[in-house]
Protein backbone atom coordinates (compact mmCIF):
# COMPACT_ATOMS: atom_id res chain seq x y z
CA UNK A 1 0.00 0.00 0.00
CA UNK A 2 1.37 3.34 -1.24
CA UNK A 3 1.83 5.97 1.68
CA UNK A 4 -0.28 8.12 0.19
CA UNK A 5 -2.88 5.79 1.13
CA UNK A 6 -1.39 4.20 4.44
CA UNK A 7 -1.05 7.64 6.18
CA UNK A 8 -4.58 8.89 6.78
CA UNK A 9 -5.49 5.63 7.60
CA UNK A 10 -2.83 5.22 10.36
CA UNK A 11 -3.88 8.89 11.32
CA UNK A 12 -7.41 8.11 11.88
CA UNK A 13 -6.27 5.11 13.90
CA UNK A 14 -4.23 6.98 15.83
CA UNK A 15 -7.41 9.74 16.46
CA UNK A 16 -9.57 7.05 17.43
CA UNK A 17 -7.03 5.89 20.12
CA UNK A 18 -6.19 8.93 21.61
CA UNK A 19 -9.93 9.65 21.52
CA UNK A 20 -10.65 6.73 24.10
CA UNK A 21 -11.69 7.43 27.65
CA UNK A 22 -11.40 5.06 30.52
CA UNK A 23 -14.76 5.92 32.18
CA UNK A 24 -15.52 5.17 35.88
CA UNK A 25 -18.77 7.39 36.33
CA UNK A 26 -21.52 8.22 33.34
CA UNK A 27 -24.62 8.08 34.46
CA UNK A 28 -27.78 8.44 32.18
CA UNK A 29 -31.83 8.99 32.39
CA UNK A 30 -32.50 5.48 32.19
CA UNK A 31 -31.24 4.24 34.95
CA UNK A 32 -33.38 3.90 37.95
CA UNK A 33 -30.64 3.44 40.05
CA UNK A 34 -27.22 4.60 41.16
CA UNK A 35 -25.37 1.45 38.57
CA UNK A 36 -23.15 -1.21 39.91
CA UNK A 37 -19.93 -1.70 40.64
CA UNK A 38 -20.81 1.58 43.05
CA UNK A 39 -21.63 0.69 46.64
CA UNK A 40 -22.41 2.48 49.63
CA UNK A 41 -19.63 2.26 52.22
CA UNK A 42 -21.49 2.99 55.47
CA UNK A 43 -17.93 2.91 57.56
CA UNK A 44 -19.65 4.06 61.36
CA UNK A 45 -22.71 2.39 61.82
CA UNK A 46 -23.36 4.74 64.80
CA UNK A 47 -23.61 7.76 62.19
CA UNK A 48 -26.30 7.96 59.84
CA UNK A 49 -25.40 7.32 56.28
CA UNK A 50 -25.26 10.46 53.53
CA UNK A 51 -27.89 9.70 51.36
CA UNK A 52 -27.23 9.07 46.96
CA UNK A 53 -29.63 8.94 44.50
CA UNK A 54 -29.44 9.69 40.36
CA UNK A 55 -30.24 12.88 39.40
CA UNK A 56 -30.76 15.47 35.90
CA UNK A 57 -29.20 18.80 37.19
CA UNK A 58 -29.19 21.71 35.17
CA UNK A 59 -29.06 18.92 32.22
CA UNK A 60 -26.48 17.45 33.83
CA UNK A 61 -27.31 13.42 34.34
CA UNK A 62 -25.18 13.15 38.16
CA UNK A 63 -25.09 11.65 41.49
CA UNK A 64 -26.67 13.56 44.06
CA UNK A 65 -25.88 13.34 47.83
CA UNK A 66 -27.51 14.91 50.61
CA UNK A 67 -26.15 14.61 54.00
CA UNK A 68 -27.46 15.48 57.20
CA UNK A 69 -25.10 14.74 60.51
CA UNK A 70 -24.30 12.04 58.50
CA UNK A 71 -21.01 10.14 56.41
CA UNK A 72 -20.96 7.58 54.10
CA UNK A 73 -18.86 7.13 51.16
CA UNK A 74 -19.99 5.96 47.70
CA UNK A 75 -17.36 3.54 46.37
CA UNK A 76 -16.30 1.42 43.42
CA UNK A 77 -13.06 -0.38 42.65
CA UNK A 78 -10.54 1.12 40.32
CA UNK A 79 -7.96 -0.71 37.88
CA UNK A 80 -5.90 2.04 36.60
CA UNK A 81 -2.68 2.31 34.74
CA UNK A 82 -1.10 5.63 35.06
CA UNK A 83 1.86 5.62 32.50
CA UNK A 84 -1.58 5.30 30.21
CA UNK A 85 -4.16 7.28 31.59
CA UNK A 86 -3.24 9.09 34.69
CA UNK A 87 -5.48 11.94 34.49
CA UNK A 88 -8.96 11.74 36.16
CA UNK A 89 -11.59 13.91 34.87
CA UNK A 90 -14.94 15.06 36.75
CA UNK A 91 -17.40 17.46 37.33
CA UNK A 92 -18.96 18.16 40.54
CA UNK A 93 -20.76 21.31 41.90
CA UNK A 94 -22.24 22.15 45.90
CA UNK A 95 -24.85 23.74 47.65
CA UNK A 96 -22.87 25.59 49.96
CA UNK A 97 -19.45 24.53 51.96
CA UNK A 98 -19.87 23.66 55.56
CA UNK A 99 -19.84 26.56 56.99
CA UNK A 100 -18.79 25.05 60.85
CA UNK A 101 -15.88 22.94 58.77
CA UNK A 102 -12.30 23.45 59.53
CA UNK A 103 -9.94 20.24 58.02
CA UNK A 104 -6.97 20.48 60.85
CA UNK A 105 -9.18 18.86 63.60
CA UNK A 106 -11.68 15.90 64.13
CA UNK A 107 -14.33 18.24 65.58
CA UNK A 108 -14.41 19.77 61.66
CA UNK A 109 -13.85 17.22 59.41
CA UNK A 110 -16.52 17.85 57.15
CA UNK A 111 -16.97 18.56 53.37
CA UNK A 112 -19.74 19.84 51.03
CA UNK A 113 -17.91 17.84 48.31
CA UNK A 114 -14.68 15.68 48.14
CA UNK A 115 -13.60 12.87 45.71
CA UNK A 116 -11.31 9.91 47.04
CA UNK A 117 -8.86 7.69 45.36
CA UNK A 118 -7.29 4.84 47.73
CA UNK A 119 -4.19 3.36 46.41
CA UNK A 120 -2.24 0.03 47.32
CA UNK A 121 1.50 -0.01 48.15
CA UNK A 122 3.80 -2.77 48.00
CA UNK A 123 4.23 -3.79 51.58
CA UNK A 124 7.99 -3.56 51.26
CA UNK A 125 7.72 0.13 51.02
CA UNK A 126 5.61 0.42 54.24
CA UNK A 127 7.18 0.56 57.46
CA UNK A 128 6.39 -1.58 60.48
CA UNK A 129 4.58 0.68 62.43
CA UNK A 130 2.46 1.56 59.34
CA UNK A 131 1.20 -1.87 58.48
CA UNK A 132 0.38 -2.38 61.82
CA UNK A 133 -1.56 0.83 62.05
CA UNK A 134 -3.12 -0.03 59.01
CA UNK A 135 -3.83 -4.17 60.10
CA UNK A 136 -5.66 -2.59 63.63
CA UNK A 137 -7.79 -0.16 61.41
CA UNK A 138 -8.79 -2.60 59.05
CA UNK A 139 -9.77 -4.72 61.85
CA UNK A 140 -12.24 -2.10 63.22
CA UNK A 141 -13.56 -0.26 59.72
CA UNK A 142 -12.81 -3.45 57.25
CA UNK A 143 -11.05 -4.41 54.72
CA UNK A 144 -11.61 -1.27 52.51
CA UNK A 145 -8.97 0.90 54.79
CA UNK A 146 -6.20 1.41 51.87
CA UNK A 147 -2.36 1.83 52.41
CA UNK A 148 -2.78 5.39 51.06
CA UNK A 149 -5.57 7.81 50.04
CA UNK A 150 -6.14 11.21 48.05
CA UNK A 151 -8.86 13.23 49.25
CA UNK A 152 -10.17 15.96 46.45
CA UNK A 153 -11.88 18.33 48.78
CA UNK A 154 -14.58 21.20 48.30
CA UNK A 155 -13.37 23.14 51.21
CA UNK A 156 -15.10 25.97 53.33
CA UNK A 157 -11.81 28.33 53.95
CA UNK A 158 -8.39 26.61 53.07
CA UNK A 159 -6.56 28.45 50.26
CA UNK A 160 -7.15 26.06 46.70
CA UNK A 161 -3.45 23.95 46.64
CA UNK A 162 -3.60 23.11 50.52
CA UNK A 163 -2.53 19.92 51.44
CA UNK A 164 -2.33 18.37 54.61
CA UNK A 165 -2.92 14.89 56.18
CA UNK A 166 -6.56 14.23 57.17
CA UNK A 167 -7.29 14.83 61.11
CA UNK A 168 -7.59 11.16 61.83
CA UNK A 169 -4.59 9.39 59.89
CA UNK A 170 -1.37 10.30 57.61
CA UNK A 171 -2.41 7.37 54.99
CA UNK A 172 -5.14 10.10 53.91
CA UNK A 173 -4.21 12.98 52.20
CA UNK A 174 -6.73 16.25 51.78
CA UNK A 175 -5.90 18.42 48.99
CA UNK A 176 -8.38 21.41 48.81
CA UNK A 177 -9.29 21.69 44.98
CA UNK A 178 -12.22 24.75 45.37
CA UNK A 179 -12.63 26.59 48.89
CA UNK A 180 -15.47 28.53 49.79
CA UNK A 181 -19.02 29.66 48.11
CA UNK A 182 -18.30 31.81 45.15
CA UNK A 183 -18.56 28.86 42.72
CA UNK A 184 -21.47 27.38 44.28
CA UNK A 185 -24.61 26.59 42.94
CA UNK A 186 -22.83 25.81 39.20
CA UNK A 187 -20.93 22.83 38.22
CA UNK A 188 -17.14 23.01 38.04
CA UNK A 189 -14.97 20.63 36.00
CA UNK A 190 -11.77 19.22 37.42
CA UNK A 191 -8.34 17.52 35.68
CA UNK A 192 -6.22 15.99 38.18
CA UNK A 193 -2.67 14.43 37.35
CA UNK A 194 -3.04 10.82 39.99
CA UNK A 195 0.43 10.35 39.36
CA UNK A 196 1.98 13.43 39.82
CA UNK A 197 -0.73 14.31 43.21
CA UNK A 198 0.41 10.84 44.26
CA UNK A 199 4.13 11.51 44.52
CA UNK A 200 3.10 15.43 46.26
CA UNK A 201 1.18 13.34 48.71
CA UNK A 202 3.54 10.25 49.27
CA UNK A 203 6.37 11.05 47.45
CA UNK A 204 8.70 8.06 46.04
CA UNK A 205 5.89 5.17 47.25
CA UNK A 206 4.80 2.98 43.91
CA UNK A 207 0.91 3.66 44.90
CA UNK A 208 -1.45 2.06 42.67
CA UNK A 209 -5.05 3.60 42.07
CA UNK A 210 -7.46 0.89 43.84
CA UNK A 211 -10.86 2.67 44.30
CA UNK A 212 -13.00 5.62 43.76
CA UNK A 213 -14.99 6.82 45.79
CA UNK A 214 -17.33 10.76 46.70
CA UNK A 215 -19.07 11.76 50.02
CA UNK A 216 -20.64 14.51 51.50
CA UNK A 217 -20.48 14.53 55.12
CA UNK A 218 -21.61 16.19 57.79
CA UNK A 219 -21.23 13.63 61.16
CA UNK A 220 -18.35 15.90 62.95
CA UNK A 221 -20.24 19.25 62.79
CA UNK A 222 -23.77 18.06 62.90
CA UNK A 223 -24.91 20.17 59.59
CA UNK A 224 -26.30 19.61 56.39
CA UNK A 225 -25.16 19.41 52.71
CA UNK A 226 -25.66 18.70 49.49
CA UNK A 227 -23.62 18.07 46.42
CA UNK A 228 -23.73 16.98 42.93
CA UNK A 229 -20.87 14.29 40.98
CA UNK A 230 -21.11 13.61 37.82
CA UNK A 231 -18.65 12.35 34.49
CA UNK A 232 -15.72 10.57 35.91
CA UNK A 233 -13.07 9.28 33.61
CA UNK A 234 -9.32 8.73 33.26
CA UNK A 235 -7.55 10.32 29.97
CA UNK A 236 -4.28 10.37 28.84
CA UNK A 237 -2.04 13.35 29.49
CA UNK A 238 -2.45 14.31 25.93
CA UNK A 239 -5.82 13.87 25.89
CA UNK A 240 -8.50 16.65 26.65
CA UNK A 241 -11.42 15.68 29.18
CA UNK A 242 -14.82 14.42 27.66
CA UNK A 243 -18.47 15.20 28.45
CA UNK A 244 -20.63 12.47 29.57
CA UNK A 245 -23.82 14.61 30.06
CA UNK A 246 -25.10 17.92 27.95
CA UNK A 247 -23.51 21.04 30.35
Amino acid sequence: MKTAVLLPLLLAAADASAAEALWLGRFDATQASIPAPWQIEHLDQRVAPTRYRLRQWDGVMAIEAQAKQSMALLARPLSADLQQTPILCWRWRIDAPVAAADMTKKSGDDYAARVYLSFAVPPEQLGLATRVKLRLARAIYGAQVPDAAINYVWDNRHPVGTLQDNAYTDRARMLVLRSGAAEAGRWVSERRDLAEDFRRAFGDLAGRPNGLAIATDTDNTGGEAQAGFADFHLVGRDQPCQSGSAP
